[in-house]
Formats: structure tokens, C-alpha cells, sequence
């Protein structure tokens, strides 16, 4: 099969309708791209990404519900032929890091995006990585977190205020499940109260605030 036969099928992933009309719009005016879906949160994407199986994820870095990385690694998880593509205001190192880290094989800023998400897309489809101009030096981008991603996701919950029982009922765990998870990444981080785990979890770029 050549990388012509078929169109590139894509997923559009951003919490703002403007912006997935802008993504479409330069992706439609592309030969050998058609934009299957979109999604407007993390969880959505996660959901249309299995049910649509595109080739490639065109994610925003900073989403309700589960941010771009974290998206990222649950599609993964059971999809890792997608190629995900993260777009995002952000140049600080420390998001390049989170989303390669996640396994995203792109990382452009939106405002590079009329010259850069076609041929991105493209590039991802063909099975190369794609890095926007100016973020390619990024000491240990693909430094692993020592958190897994189900406990990413934990972290992200209590970040955003939730207790344990209610995150519980979000992820269809038991109480005490939470709980241990909640041990572990205080473990494994080594803070020893909610707000440092918060406050660690922040400057590190383990979690996203709105």
C-alpha cells in the first residue's frame, strides 16, 4: 500500500469550536487528508480515537477533563499505531517533555499551524516524529514520569479538587483503590500532604490547571 492510495484519516481534539473549524479548514484544503471526527474534551477524544480509529489525533496540549498527554496515554494504551499529534500555546520545555513523554510523536505550537499541520499530519501518517521550529533542543524530553498512567489520571482528580470517594465514582473504582493509588504517587513523588502533592504535581507539569 502506498502512503497515496488512501487518505490520511484525522481526528481533531480541542475545546474550542473556533479552533477545530481553523484545524479543519487548513486539514480539507489538503489533498490526502479528510478529518473524521472531532472531539471537544480529553475523554472525548479517548472515545472517538477507538471508536474512529484514525491515523492520526490532531490534540489540543490543555483540555477538560483529561489534558493532552493524558489523553495521549490512554489511547495508547490500546491503540499505539495512532499517531498523536499535539498542538499547543505552549514552548516551555516542560510540556514538550510531557507530551513526547506520553508518547505523542508531534509537538507544534499553534502558532506555527497554517505552515505546519498539514505537513505535520502528513509526517506523522508516514511514521517520522515532527517538532515544531525552535522546540527540537529539549534536554530529556523523553525522561519517563515515575507515576503510571493510571495514577496520572489519579493526580489529575485531586489536582482538580476532587476526594476520593468522588473519584472514585469518575473512574469506577472502589474507595479504597483510590486510596492506594493515592499512597503510591505520594510515594513516589515523596510529598507527604495534598497541597504539596498539588503544588509538586503543578510546577513539574504532571497535571494541567485551568
Amino acid at each position: 500500500m502506498t502512503p497515496t492510495q488512501n487518505p490520511i484519516t484525522v481526528l481533531l481534539a480541542d475545546d474550542h469550536g473556533l479552533v477545530r473549524r481553523g484545524f479543519r479548514r487548513l486539514l480539507s484544503d489538503e489533498p490526502g487528508i479528510t478529518v473524521i471526527a472531532e472531539a471537544g474534551s480529553g475523554r472525548e477524544a479517548v472515545k472517538l480515537t477507538h471508536q474512529h480509529r484514525p491515523n492520526v489525533v490532531v490534540m489540543d496540549m490543555a483540555m477538560p477533563d483529561l489534558s493532552g498527554d493524558q489523553a495521549s496515554r490512554e489511547i495508547l494504551l490500546d491503540l499505539p499505531e495512532v499517531a498523536i499529534l499535539i498542538v499547543s500555546m505552549y514552548s516551555d520545555q516542560t510540556y514538550v517533555r510531557k507530551a513526547l513523554s506520553a508518547g505523542a510523536r508531534g509537538y507544534i505550537l499553534k502558532s506555527a499551524m497554517d505552515i505546519d499541520l498539514s505537513r505535520a499530519v502528513k509526517e506523522l501518517a508516514r511514521g517520522k516524529e515532527v517538532i515544531g521550529a525552535g522546540l527540537t533542543d529539549q534536554p530529556g524530553a523523553r525522561r519517563e514520569s515515575p507515576l503510571t498512567q493510571r495514577e496520572l489520571e489519579i493526580l489529575q482528580l485531586i489536582a482538580e479538587g476532587n476526594s476520593n470517594k468522588e473519584i472514585a465514582a469518575l473512574l469506577n473504582l472502589s474507595v479504597n483503590t483510590v486510596s492506594v493509588h493515592r499512597a503510591h504517587i505520594m510515594d513516589g513523588l515523596n510529598v507527604h500532604s495534598t497541597a504539596s502533592l498539588v503544588l509538586y504535581a503543578v510546577r513539574n507539569g504532571l497535571v494541567s490547571v485551568s
